[in-house]
């Protein structure tokens, strides 16, 4: 199949998830054509079967925002066109399921049908409740689309909840792709250059958004490392990371964290790590909670979102309250003060991990791809 896949090409969950299955449809012999504003971030390669075709947003004095939508609904006409592609597969409600229908509708125009399959992420749905005035275009946009896929039960849930939706909403959850996840050998490990021999290491990855509640994640670990020998590595960049960086510093604590910023090696950082930190407010599903245990390590959560679905309760970690920082810190210490106890919460979560493999979850994509093609 000819698949066009749209994206944020960033770092974010969504951008990541969208990259690496389109890569991996490529693998599988479909012709893939990502369609965003940069080249992803993750597209480590193109060639025949996968290729990049960018969005210009041309420039005009007149426009306070330039209209990304109309530029991304022209390119689309552009690529579906001349490529012949047989599927839009669009990631996110707003803009780019918006966009793909202003684009399916000119193409009907041209006698070319094309299907939209819509995939919820998270943002595009929880950003109604603070922006209630996008209500009317999300519906819309998920009413519109061919097929719709949310990334776990709760964000379906949330979809049914906030917004009068007469489609169907299918769960395909987002996956890990254990092709790219190794187990790093000595010569590759530089753990001892992160922490000594006698230090366990913590580690948090986020976009350092108020969302994520990164000062939590330092409020835990200096509890923790008043008991247990430690250090926190901080992975990403965002708004909050400056204030992270002082709260440690009042704390006393800044020595024993390491802020690395944004990073290409997560994959290799989390296997380094022994327990994974995400106090989120709210996550529709996890991503980065599932990569580290995919890295073999223990995961301490909030319960909100689509974390439970990822983090099992007492198996592979432990979920807490938003904001219950005490809760957070016990439970961490409690696996980590037990060697034998740490590696049995680690083995259960990289075990777990395995049931989000891409080879599950890719054969859900193809077989949605089959069915909106005989629409």
């Amino acid at each position: 199949m000819k698949i066009g896949i749209v994206c944020y090409p960033t770092y974010g969950g969504s951008g990541v998830m969208a990259t690496e299955l389109g890569m991996a449809l490529a693998k599988k012999g479909h012709e893939i054509h990502f369609i965003t504003s940069h080249q992803p971030v993750k597209l480590d390669f193109l060639s025949a079967n996968l290729l990049f075709h960018e969005v210009f947003v041309e420039e005009y004095p007149l426009f306070h925002y330039q209209p990304y939508e109309l530029a991304l609904s022209s390119k689309l006409v552009e690529v579906v066109e001349k490529y012949q592609l047989d599927i839009l597969h669009v990631h996110y409600a707003i803009p780019h399921a918006y966009a793909a229908y202003m684009a399916k509708q000119m193409l009907l125009q041209k006698g070319i049908e094309i299907p939209i399959v819509t995939t919820l992420h998270g943002t595009d749905i929880t950003l109604v409740g603070s922006h209630p005035f996008y209500k009317t275009a999300v519906e819309f946009s998920i009413n519109n689309s061919d097929i719709v896929t949310a990334v776990s039960e709760n964000l379906r849930t949330d979809t049914l909840r906030l917004f009068d939706i007469y489609n169907k909403i299918d769960v395909i959850y987002n996956f890990i792709d254990f092709n790219y996840q190794k187990n790093w050998d000595d010569d590759d490990c530089i753990r001892l250059t992160l922490a000594k021999p006698e230090e366990k290491i913590i580690t948090h990855v986020s976009n350092f958004r108020p969302v994520k509640r990164v000062n939590d994640v330092i409020s835990v670990f200096n509890k923790v490392q008043e008991n247990i020998k430690a250090k926190l590595i901080m992975v990403g960049d965002g708004p909050d990371r400056e204030k992270a960086e002082q709260y440690a510093r009042k704390l006393g604590i800044k020595d024993k964290i390491l802020f690395l910023g944004k990073s290409d090696e997560v994959r290799k950082i989390l296997c380094f790590s022994d327990l994974f930190i995400l106090p989120s407010e709210t996550e529709s599903f996890g991503l980065a909670a599932l990569e580290a245990m995919a890295a073999r390590n223990a995961i301490i959560t909030t319960n909100t979102g689509g974390l439970p679905e990822v983090n099992l309760q007492g198996r592979t970690g432990f979920l807490s309250d938003v904001g219950n920082i005490d809760e957070m810190a016990k439970n961490t210490i409690h696996i980590l003060e037990d060697e034998s106890r740490l590696n049995k919460f680690k083995d259960a979560a990289f075990k777990y991990a395995l049931k989000f493999s891409i080879k599950n979850i890719l054969p859900k994509y193809e077989a949605i791809y089959k069915l909106v093609k005989k629409k």
